[in-house]
């Protein structure tokens, strides 16, 4: 597997994502901007990564199943918004731990993505 920047990238918004999220469940904190933001920022870059995937399938084609990336594009897209949904209607702590799920979720997502393009 070739681990690119946007590998990388992803990680690094995933675990922010992640040590924010947690960090705010162990303060005993109710979800607030800055734990909601982390998610958003998760979904800001899958967004960026779908544009970039577009663009960059045209030099380099993906070596998987295009099926199968794509789902995972989606399926990753639809994570966050749930885990938001999730914070916004159960307005207690534990919502912060759900949300910190999102970035491992999605940490793994995006490594099966780049096994997929890179075969």
């Amino acid at each position: 597997m070739i681990a690119d920047a946007w590998f990388w990238a992803g990680t690094a918004v995933c675990a922010l994502s992640l040590v924010v999220c947690v960090v705010m469940t162990v303060l005993r904190r109710f979800p607030d901007d800055l734990s909601i933001l982390s998610i958003a920022a998760v979904e800001l870059f899958l967004l960026v990564y779908g544009a970039g995937a577009l663009v960059r399938g045209g030099a380099q084609p993906v070596q998987g199943e295009l099926w199968e990336f794509w789902g995972y594009v989606i399926t990753a897209l639809i994570v966050p918004v749930v885990a938001f949904v999730w914070a916004v209607t159960d307005r207690t702590r534990w919502s912060n731990l759900v949300m910190a799920a999102v970035g491992p979720t999605i940490f793994v997502m995006l490594h099966r993505m780049q096994v997929i393009w890179f075969g």
